[in-house]
């Protein structure tokens, strides 16, 4: 890897992802401009916002520069697609007039794939610089699936082309890998597993439980995330029928509107619910936890990484998941897999695990951005010597 350091731009398009807000992609976007920042390099994160709706839960630690959201056109029969272009424009022209704001020359452009952006192809072109593409999921198939559809025509081909226009691509999991390769056509040789971080942080047990008001010989079980309906929340009231020693630490929050279709999960006598908390109270919370809990349904989507599996293993919580996707990788033996839906499997293996811990395995965010940037390194042989003259 070059040994000077380098000026990466950042950038984040997609208008839903506040960099300072309480979400999985808003706590990633932080770790890991902070891991790249944290290996001494320079970073200046460039996106749409900074808040939304939902509040502010951390501020990133690297310079932050808002483009905003492009103002809809006059004529609402466009397609909506249109918007998140013009919206990527802003971002691109406005890590140009960051790029140029100081002599250092910029080395490096990662951008958080969003559908229908363009921006870092963009800007790295316009620099002369290698691109990089962060794939956290297949984003015209979540949005089919989980939002509103989008175009037949022209997203595919967008997408498409987007994804083998960057120099690289790093994907979460290795689902995702197989996805860039075999369906979208980009070359294996520029396609790298990155599975997510965890912010390096050591939690305290007694701190955790008093934080959420729990006794100290509680049984606790826990569950980290936003409140989504493949996360298999409604799983976990009737799997408490079966353990009616338990009770439910819910460390997350539903999205504004959506609290009611929870209310079976939030009004259960047995649930602790503490809303979302910062990385440094969440690894206290953690650490209160006796089993953590990740009960993906059968019908999950395939391609995610859970950070909620890298916050239990970090504090040496044992967990419980469903075996899918890449949760047994991402465990690393700190647990135990069970059928996605299988209740008393669940109870049985939540049991075993009661009065033991796991040796703490955190994946730092400082780890992720040394093997992204040694991925990388192949697209700078001279590293940043050369354009330094």
């Amino acid at each position: 890897m070059p040994g000077t350091p380098l000026r990466i731009l950042y950038l984040v398009a997609a208008p839903g992802i506040p960099v300072s807000g309480p979400s999985g992609a808003s706590a990633h976007v932080r770790g890991i401009t902070a891991g790249l920042a944290g290996l001494g390099h320079r970073v200046d994160l460039v996106a749409t916002r900074d808040l939304d709706a939902r509040g502010a839960l951390e501020a990133p630690s690297v310079p932050l520069h808002c483009a905003g959201v492009a103002p809809p056109p006059a004529h609402r029969l466009l397609p909506r697609h249109r918007d998140e272009l013009r919206t990527a424009r802003r971002i691109a022209a406005l890590a140009l007039r960051v790029a140029a704001s100081d002599p250092q020359p910029v080395d490096l452009v990662v951008e958080r794939h969003a559908l229908f952006s363009d921006a870092g192809l963009r800007t790295a072109r316009q620099l002369r610089v290698p691109c990089v593409l962060e794939v956290n999921a297949p984003q015209r198939r979540e949005r089919d699936a989980f939002e509103q559809p989008v175009s037949r025509w022209f997203a595919p081909r967008w997408e498409r082309r987007v994804l083998r226009g960057a120099d690289h691509c790093v994907a979460v999991s290795r689902w995702l890998c197989r996805w860039l390769v075999e369906e979208i056509g980009c070359r294996p040789q520029g396609v790298q597993h990155l599975p997510n971080g965890v912010a390096g942080l050591v939690g305290d047990r007694a701190r955790g439980r008093a934080l959420a008001g729990l006794a100290d010989d509680s049984f606790v079980l826990g569950f980290v995330g936003s409140f989504r309906p493949w996360h298999g929340l409604d799983l976990l009231p009737p799997l408490l029928d079966l353990l009616p020693e338990a009770t439910l630490l819910a460390v997350g929050q539903a999205r504004p509107g959506e609290a009611p279709h929870y209310a079976s999960l939030l009004e259960h006598p047995r649930v602790r619910a503490v809303g979302k908390r910062t990385a440094a109270e969440l690894a206290h919370l953690v650490a209160a936890m006796d089993v953590g809990l990740a009960p993906y349904p059968a019908d999950a989507p395939p391609w995610f990484s859970p950070l909620k599996l890298l916050d239990y293993r970090a504090q040496g919580t044992p967990t419980v998941a469903s075996d899918l996707a890449d949760c047994a990788t991402l465990m690393d033996g700190a647990g135990s897999l069970v059928p996605p839906g299988d209740l008393r499997a669940a109870a049985a293996a939540i049991r075993s695990w009661r009065g033991r811990r796991c040796a703490p395995s955190p994946r730092p965010w400082t780890q992720v951005a040394t093997e992204l940037l040694r991925g990388v390194h192949p697209l700078l042989p001279l590293g940043n010597t050369e354009k330094r003259g």
